[in-house]
């Protein structure tokens, strides 16, 4: 199951479920479930490793204490067969809600000593939530029953290239954002930002071969799980990464242990503490051991999007050791508080990412202070201008702010990223692209026009230590100027073509073809030429020609390169680094081509890597043999005013019907088009023929804004009597009202062979195209497996330097389009106009009055000329 068709299931599930519970309450239920189930499905897989039959399953029992505390001894719990999810599910209508609370109950009291801290309590949420889903037990298992179906169906198996619980999570904040993401001020941090973190310190924590992560407001824990799949394309074991997670509510943080285990991460490496990040700092001792258990947390990383702006209490925490060297945030905004804890807890080479509203770049007070002594005792390393409106439930712009411990620099670079995103629905969203443009930026520290700066410590002290991102990135477009000059007399401001330097410095020679001079500040193009004709004289450049050429002969053989990656080595592929690898590959191919925005080139693999990553998922899963399988279509229809899952044809399990039909069943599927196309023409000419009657023909049929079934009954019904007629008399005239309907009858007939004829060809091509993808050979798989991954790509790729042509096109076409019309043309135009008139004015003729008004507005003509 994809993102799209999950969200499908969870939001009409939602639905349901509305006149039972909150709405903001549903994404409680529904992930507590799918952890059970989880959890239930991990047993099974364990027993069934150990060799246990299904009849030595069905005899689990906590009364059995041998084989008991052996499960619980390595997968740190235990559920009783009765208990498992599936079981439930096999009782059907002997299932009630009782059947939760006990398992639930017995959950809590059979996990291991060893895990206690990672499972107690995990479930609380949903076992005092069961009340509301119904007034009555029978209400209750009735909600519930149908949550555990929807349920079974949603994957968990932590093969997914997304977050499921967070998927899930942010998908209902979204949707429930007026009354849950506001409401409960957890703004789910959106799982681009999250990445942009994650790649951000994954690539300084790269080369250490332990590492430790702490995110100290975990909500969902989408943060952590994210950076540990970053540190996985740069490490052999993720088993060498240890997670240390804090959250204040109880719900969300059983969220985090939740999601931590779900994603495959073994216990010993989850540490996670339900507590006040800011009033009780992460424990460095259990009282009941003080010398034995005593172990500061210091990590290599700290990732963290606290509530922003919150209230706090910093009374008697002056000499707390978080805030002492840097001093107290005020008490209405606890941003710096966060800041300043995340940064003590780093260790002297770590690196720490925070999500912060954009006022603690330049708010005064104490916050001023801090962020002067945070710059003079160097830590901030980078800060991150983003878009605004890309989280849930707030609008405010937001920063990361990105510090250390210990720089071998003391400037700070500043990136403002603010205009480089998507518009999806109400939201902005940072793409692909956007993520890897600012990551690339801060890892490689670079400075670059209008986006990034590296600013030197003194000039932060000359701005009084404000890092508002304005007063050292100007990202803002310039505004539109009219030269006076060049509107008066004609002719393009040199000062306006220089500011396509970009294309000039590329191009030189095209620029002198283009233009010429009038004199030192002003040019006019070499000909007076329309938009086509214009785009045609750029195209032809040999220069252009050339960097064509150039960018085609960058990409040569990264057709055969892909293949050899991604189909002849499809088994050894590491998905976690693939993509990473194809980049780098990308970029080196185009770096020495100008204009071409490699970003740009990115994103557009990056959309096909969604593709291929799902394929590869399937095929390294599943087997080769996964490409020849088909499966049977499932989709909703009403049955009996019910919605049902019923089977409508076949569905390729990697490789797609219509992609089949075009490479190897060519000749039946032009065969279907045509038909299809001549259906389509029927319908034209049907309408032309009915339009082009008379009302009064209309009117005397009563087929005028009849529908099409009524109109059709009509003709064949008049048809009849009119061939008739012309066995008696002969022909009808070519264009009249008689030969216009005799023409439909005949439209229509063949109208209904062809609809009978698409249709039986259709099903056969579908169960053709069926037995085709079963029948495939080896090299015929691969040859598809190019055709649905790399063919598309390396289409869109080649369509970048006609995209820069066009661009360039526009832009000219528009500059000489400002300027083609003079002041003095204006007035030439108005004058003649004028002129015009007062010749029409002599003309008209009127009564006395009306003579004596036109005499006047002719002397107003005449004066103004």
């Amino acid at each position: 199951m994809n993102k799209q068709q999950l969200a499908a299931k969870i939001w009409e599930s939602a639905n349901q479920m509305r006149s039972k519970i909150e709405a903001n309450e549903y994404k409680d239920y529904i992930l507590g479930f799918i952890f059970y189930k989880y959890l239930s499905d991990q047993q099974m897989v364990f027993a069934k490793q150990q060799g246990m039959s299904d009849a030595e399953i069905i005899k689990l029992n906590e009364n059995d204490h041998e084989t008991r505390d052996y499960i619980q001894q390595n997968i740190g719990y235990f559920i009783s067969y009765d208990n498992l999810f599936s079981t439930w599910l096999a009782k059907g209508s002997d299932f009630d809600v009782s059947n939760v609370r006990d398992a639930l109950s017995a959950f809590e009291r059979l996990i291991h000593s060893h895990h206690k801290k990672l499972f107690d309590g995990i479930f609380n949420t949903l076992q005092t939530g069961l009340s509301k889903l119904g007034e009555s037990a029978v209400k209750q298992t009735k909600a519930i029953s149908d949550l555990l179906q929807l349920i079974q169906e949603i994957p968990m198996d932590g093969k997914q290239d997304y977050d499921v619980l967070g998927f899930i999570y942010e998908y209902l904040i979204e949707k429930f954002a007026a009354n849950a993401g506001k409401k409960a001020g957890e703004f789910y941090t959106p799982h681009e930002v999250s990445l942009l973190m994650s790649e951000i310190v994954a690539h300084h924590l790269k080369d250490r071969e332990e590492i430790s992560i702490y995110d100290p407001t975990s909500g969902s824990g989408s943060l952590l799980i994210n950076i540990g799949n970053s540190l996985a394309k740069h490490i052999d074991d993720e088993n060498n990464i240890k997670y240390y997670a804090q959250e204040l509510k109880a719900n969300t943080y059983n969220l985090t242990r939740m999601n931590l285990v779900m994603r495959g991460i073994i216990p010993e490496n989850i540490v996670t503490r339900n507590g006040d990040t800011l009033e009780d700092d992460w424990p460095f001792f259990d009282e009941n051991d003080p010398v034995g258990s005593y172990d500061p947390l210091y990590v290599d990383a700290v990732v963290s999007n606290p509530p922003y702006s919150q209230k706090w209490d910093p009374e008697h925490k002056d000499s707390d050791p978080r805030y002492a060297r840097f001093g107290l945030a005020p008490k209405t905004k606890a941003d710096y508080a966060f800041l300043l804890h995340d940064l003590y807890h780093l260790r002297p080479h770590g690196i720490m990412t925070i999500v912060l509203p954009h006022g603690v770049l330049f708010r005064g007070g104490e916050e001023g202070q801090i962020r002067k002594n945070l710059i003079e005792n160097n830590h901030i390393d980078a800060i991150i201008g983003l878009p605004a409106n890309i989280f849930f439930g707030t609008g405010i712009p937001t920063v990361i702010l990105v510090l250390r411990q210990q720089r071998e620099h003391n400037d700070v670079l500043i990136v403002d990223a603010s205009k480089h995103f998507s518009k999806v629905g109400k939201n902005n969203k940072l793409q692909a692209c956007d993520i890897k443009r600012i990551s690339d930026t801060v890892i490689a520290r670079e400075n670059r026009p209008n986006y990034s700066q590296l600013v030197s410590k003194q000039s932060i002290r000359d701005n009084d230590y404000n890092l508002n991102i304005p007063r050292y990135v100007d990202s803002s477009e310039a505004s539109e100027s009219w030269d006076l000059h060049a509107t008066m007399l004609g002719g393009i401001p040199q000062t306006e073509i220089d500011a396509l330097s970009d294309y000039w410095q590329a191009l030189p020679a095209l620029q002198q073809t283009l233009f010429n001079k009038k004199n030192a500040q002003y040019a006019e193009l070499s000909i007076d030429i329309n938009t086509d004709q214009l785009k045609q004289q750029i195209s032809q450049h040999p220069q252009v020609q050339g960097f064509v050429q150039a960018f085609s002969d960058a990409l040569n053989g990264f057709d055969a390169y892909l293949v050899t990656q991604l189909i002849t080595n499809w088994q050894s592929v590491n998905r976690k680094q693939q993509e990473e690898r194809l980049s780098h590959e990308l970029f080196k191919r185009l770096q020495s081509i100008a204009l071409i925005d490699k970003y740009h080139a990115y994103q557009l693999l990056n959309n096909q890597w969604q593709s291929i990553h799902t394929d590869l998922e399937i095929m390294q899963t599943e087997g080769f043999a996964a490409c020849r399988q088909v499966d049977p279509n499932l989709v909703n229809k009403k049955v009996k005013g019910k919605d049902t899952e019923v089977q409508d044809g076949w569905i390729g399990h990697v490789l797609p019907f219509e992609l089949v039909q075009s490479t190897h069943l060519q000749e039946e599927l032009e065969a279907l088009k045509e038909k299809e196309n001549r259906l389509t023409e029927i319908s034209a000419e049907f309408e032309a023929i009915i339009d082009a009657l008379s009302e009064e023909d209309k009117e005397a049929e009563t087929i005028k804004d009849s529908g099409d079934g009524f109109i059709n009954a009509v003709v064949i019904r008049e048809a009849k009597l009119l061939k008739a007629e012309v066995k008696k008399q002969g022909e009808f005239a070519e264009d009249s009202y008689e030969a216009s309907i005799l023409k439909t009858d005949k439209l229509i007939a063949e109208e209904k062979t062809l609809k009978k004829a698409v249709k039986t060809d259709s099903d056969t091509l579908h169960l053709k195209t069926k037995a085709t993808i079963e029948a495939l050979t080896d090299a015929q798989v691969n040859e598809l497996l190019e055709h649905k991954w790399i063919t598309p790509l390396l289409a869109e790729l080649n369509q970048l330097p006609t995209a820069i042509i066009n661009e360039l096109t526009q832009k000219l076409q528009k500059l000489a389009d400002k300027y083609a019309t003079t002041y003095a043309d204006v007035e030439s135009g108005i004058k003649t106009t004028e002129q015009s008139l007062v010749t029409m004015l002599d003309e008209l003729t009127g009564n006395e009055f009306d003579l004596q008004g036109l005499a006047e507005l002719k002397l107003m003509l005449r004066d103004e000329g």
